[in-house]
């Protein structure tokens, strides 16, 4: 049966409130949990960038679930470092834990200092460090010079079983691509065809593995109100690859959130207000070829109202954590229909 994950994205909540609402879809029958890791925000507006790392250590130590992250060795991050902190994740949670390694976006990495490197570079450099995280998970000293460098690298703390490298892919062609090197798939959600060639392309290039999808949700007790949150928080990242790999700041997204059109925004976001149709929509998502659906609300910690008082207390009448009201709503309406999808 299809695995229904919850997404924690650490660009748009603060790490507490993701942490109660991971805590809380694991009390209301969630599989799985993952996580972005990011340095800054898609947007101005998501207004949050938690560390990924720590967080994962308080999210495993507090619930039983399965957990992944997406991350980006290379250039913000040594490979060595990222096959430690993964080791020891694994470690200590066995079976628990897997990383999806792409190449990154320049929003994230320009930090460093270092050029962006064109896309061709980037994916051989990816190449190099799942090679060499792969060898430092087998034990080996690793030394390595070539678009990433390596000297004499070893773990003293090996993992039992060691965590999944897993490919995160948005284009048929990476998918390919990252059928040579990886344990799995993780893609977004795109229009429908666009997705079937992703998980075409990946399993006949040999892809082994589960393929996830991380669906990214705009729900809202109305279509206006689901269409607003998803432009605040979504417009700038919707225009996808290559203009998202490329800007460098959340103020180059919040630049071009505007000239996103709703046809563009509702097919890199599902925008719903009816839990019913919400879960047909999700289904035939999850009957393209999935094993996992990882569900993101695109969610500020509060729920959004077009027609409340503006000096009405929030509080008084509405959740505090919209996070956690999709997750009461899923808990009722979504995986019941969703698990009864054969992976």
């Amino acid at each position: 049966m299809v695995r229904v994950g919850f997404h924690n994205s650490h660009e748009q909540v603060h790490p507490s409130a993701l942490l109660a609402a991971t805590q809380l879809a694991e009390q209301r029958g969630f599989d799985a949990a993952m996580c972005s890791d990011h340095w800054a925000p898609w947007q101005s507006t998501q207004g949050h960038s938690g560390f990924a790392w720590t967080w994962l250590g308080s999210a495993l130590a507090t619930t039983r679930l399965p957990f992944g992250v997406v991350n980006a060795p290379g250039q913000r991050y040594h490979p060595a470092i990222i096959a430690q902190a993964a080791a020891t994740l694994a470690a200590m949670y066995p079976g628990r834990f897997w990383v999806a390694l792409g190449s990154g976006e320049n929003m994230n990495e320009h930090i460093t200092g270092d050029p962006w490197p064109s896309k061709d570079v980037r994916d051989a450099r990816l190449v190099e460090c799942v090679e060499v995280i792969r060898a430092l998970l087998d034990g080996e000293e690793v030394t390595h010079d070539g678009l990433v460098t390596v000297d004499r690298a070893k773990l003293w703390t090996l993992p039992d079983v060691k965590p999944l490298l897993i490919g995160p892919a948005v284009t048929p062609a990476t998918a390919r691509n990252h059928a040579r090197w990886a344990d799995g798939l993780v893609t977004v959600n795109q229009p429908e065809e666009r997705l079937r060639e992703v998980v075409r392309e990946y399993r006949d290039a040999g892809g082994r593995g589960e393929i996830s999808l991380q669906v990214h949700v705009s729900f809202a007790p109305t279509q206006a109100q689901a269409l607003r949150l998803a432009r605040e928080q979504w417009a700038g990242n919707a225009v996808g690859p290559p203009q998202a790999w490329d800007l460098d700041t959340p103020e180059a997204f919040d630049a071009i959130a505007d000239s996103v059109g709703d046809d563009v925004l509702r097919g890199a976001v599902v925008v719903e207000d009816d839990p019913h149709r919400l879960a047909d929509r999700l289904v035939a998502l999850a009957e393209i070829g999935f094993d996992a659906l990882y569900l993101h609300q695109i969610a500020t910690d509060v729920v959004p109202s077009d027609d409340k008082h503006p000096d009405a207390d929030d509080t008084a009448t509405q959740p505090a954590s919209s996070l956690e009201a999709f997750v009461d709503m899923a808990a009722e309406h979504l995986l019941p229909v969703l698990k009864e999808v054969g992976a």
